[in-house]
């Protein structure tokens, strides 16, 4: 399964893991954790496709990123704390660290939203099966019809 690890570094580190289409999958935190940790709280739940940070990423991040070869998704502007916080809301999340995550996850999620839609709606019309997948290649910068494509070449 291909998702979203947002993810908060610091002193208390966070993963907040998200389908690709939307769903909280999975959320964590651990005091004095760091790369590793990380690693290997998101590699039980999926493939990254995006490694989400909600600020300007550390070499933390990017260890992280590298780990998977995902995209690093970061916005351009700092989140506010109020955004953070109604953006994790429906997730019903309690510990802060694990809302930074999740957010970051959500911001990763709100900028492919249409693309991913629209990856769901031409695989249906064009039969191509896994939706999951072709979500995944389009982040990874195939066009929807490459990434259909591409699927229906690697089953032959």
């Amino acid at each position: 399964m291909h998702i979203i690890a947002g993810i908060d570094t610091g002193k208390t580190c966070a993963v907040a893991c998200l389908g690709l289409d939307g769903r909280l999958l999975y959320s964590s935190h651990k005091t004095f954790a760091g790369v590793e940790w990380m690693i290997n709280e998101i590699k039980d739940i999926g493939i990254p496709s995006i490694i989400a940070c909600d600020k300007e990423p550390n070499d933390i991040a990017r260890k992280v990123k590298a780990a998977f070869n995902a995209r690093l998704y970061y916005p351009g502007r700092m989140i506010t704390s109020d955004e953070k916080h109604e953006m994790a809301r429906p997730y019903m999340l309690d510990n802060a660290h694990e809302k930074d995550a999740c957010a970051a996850a959500v911001k990763a999620y709100r900028s492919y939203a249409n693309k991913f839609k629209q990856a769901e709606h031409v695989a249906r019309i064009m039969k191509a099966g896994d939706v999951d997948m072709i979500r995944a290649k389009v982040v990874s910068k195939f066009s929807i019809k490459e990434a259909i494509l591409d699927m229906k070449a690697n089953r032959k």
